[in-house]
């Protein structure tokens, strides 16, 4: 339903931009976004700010300046992968992942800077974007943020895949005595690290100067949670909300359950090689008994999951499982020549391999392991 409301959306703006060009001039019948990768979010910042509300409507085309590859949908793909990479790494410092925790959250600042805010809101952006074009992206946000963006309530057991320590904490507090808490002396404040700054948050009213107990307990570990969900990021989380919405806001997307949107935003998570060497279709003179085929297959059976999912990358731009798995992976492999030096390469707009008819199996996997551990950038061969 999600994919169908967007087609119709696109095509809708496709043709009213026709229709304004014979009144008003020239429009781009695209959302283009012409960016270098040295500097993916602020050339991304700049211009969706740019933009009106209808032409983040348009379907998405993306250029790297300074390269050949044409937009058919391989290079968006890319350009996610590369910019989400950016925005959750430590540079920016807008995310944070505790050391036991994949899940990234918001990183809790007292006073937030205009451009964290905009960086914020670019990053709401540009999952929303993603969502509107069919973009499955490689992030880790926590349940409690599909949860928030859908305005589901959030609870303690959503602590657990934020930050596993503190979760495991407060849970212990449950199984103290009320003289092991008076020995505690815990109060109901909060320290926590500001960009290097040490701030504290009072968790109610003249909480530094009153204490846990085993008859206030229960509202310390609730006033904690919502702490952690709500009033260490408010700002942040508005932001990133309102980029969002800026794209998605209106759609069916706000009917989903929180679990339907996160596998919306990031697919699914099984790495089932065996189902995609069942759909994969052949072209150019190979088939399922060629030589260099099974070759292939029992190359890729003995990599590891980092390796299998450069592959994908490689192939298709994108390191991630489509919804219901790799069977639903549109994947081709297509003959390219004969037995040569030449490395495989790809057309990842349209999931197409295109491999050489290596004489050997060891010079196939050779080849093909020079070729996806370098297969970032759009060039022509």
């Amino acid at each position: 339903i999600i994919r169908i409301e967007s087609v119709l959306l696109m095509r809708t703006e496709l043709q009213d931009s026709f229709f304004r060009a014979m009144f008003s001039g020239v429009t781009c019948p695209y959302l283009v976004l012409e960016v270098r990768r040295d500097s993916l979010v602020r050339d991304t910042l700049y211009q969706l700010d740019l933009k009106l509300s209808q032409d983040l409507r348009k379907q998405l085309k993306v250029r790297f300046v300074g390269e050949e590859g044409v937009d058919e949908g391989g290079v968006q793909k890319e350009f996610f992968q590369l910019i989400v990479r950016d925005v959750f790494s430590a540079k920016y410092g807008i995310f944070r992942a505790s050391d036991n925790s994949r899940y990234h959250w918001f990183r809790p600042q007292a006073h937030p800077s205009a451009d964290a805010l905009e960086e914020i809101r670019l990053t709401g952006q540009l999952i929303g974007l993603a969502v509107y074009n069919a973009v499955i992206l490689d992030i880790h946000l926590p349940p409690a943020l599909y949860k928030k963006l859908l305005r589901v309530p959030v609870t303690r057991d959503d602590l657990r895949e934020v930050d596993p320590e503190l979760h495991h904490g407060l849970t212990q507090l449950l199984q103290l005595s009320a003289a092991e808490l008076e020995t505690l002396e815990r109060t109901f404040e909060v320290e926590y690290d500001s960009l290097g700054e040490l701030c504290t948050h009072e968790l109610i009213p003249d909480g530094a100067k009153t204490l846990v107990t085993a008859d206030n307990r229960e509202l310390f570990i609730d006033q904690y949670v919502d702490f952690v969900f709500n009033a260490s990021c408010e700002r942040q989380f508005a932001e990133f909300k309102s980029g969002f919405d800026r794209i998605c806001g209106a759609s069916y997307v706000r009917f989903m359950r929180p679990q339907e949107l996160e596998l919306l935003v990031c697919g699914c998570s099984d790495l089932d090689f065996g189902a995609l060497e069942r759909s994969t279709i052949y072209d150019g003179g190979y088939t399922r008994s060629s030589a260099v085929i099974r070759h292939f297959w029992e190359v890729v059976a003995g990599f590891s999951d980092e390796l299998k999912r450069k592959l994908l990358f490689f192939a298709t731009s994108s390191d991630r499982v489509p919804i219901g798995g790799l069977s639903k992976l549109h994947f081709v492999i297509a003959k390219n020549g004969g037995d040569s030096d030449r490395l495989p390469t790809s057309h990842t707009c349209f999931n197409v391999l295109l491999l050489p008819e290596y004489a050997t199996m060891d010079k196939l996997r050779e080849r093909l392991l020079t070729a996806i551990h370098n297969s970032e950038g759009f060039g022509m061969i």
